[in-house]
């Protein structure tokens, strides 16, 4: 029996945050689903050695849904927008915007 990776959904949005540090790829990333429907599928492009950890970590924070690594050569990251998120400060995306 052969086990498959399931298969990552087509984005709706790509954020390409090649050469950049996680809080800046963080700051880009917020700007960039501000406005997009709940459901979205998002592609993050990140060369940031952290990005496998951090972007998991903000997915929980914020409750996105991370999907995980998308397989092909260069280093993307899949998550779907979900309804209940909470919102983060848009200068500061790894903290909550609630007090």
């Amino acid at each position: 029996m052969t086990h498959t990776q399931p298969e990552t959904p087509a984005p709706g949005i790509t954020v390409d945050g090649t050469g950049l540090l996680c809080v800046t790829l963080l700051l880009r990333l917020r700007k960039e689903i501000d406005d997009a429907e709940v459901g979205t599928v998002v592609h993050v492009i990140a060369t940031d050695p952290a990005a496998p950890l951090d972007l998991p970590a903000w997915c929980h924070m914020t409750g996105h849904h991370y999907l995980g690594p998308v397989p092909g050569a260069r280093p993307v990251y899949a998550l779907r927008l979900a309804a209940d998120a909470r919102v983060t400060r848009p200068d500061a995306p790894w903290h909550r915007a609630d007090p």
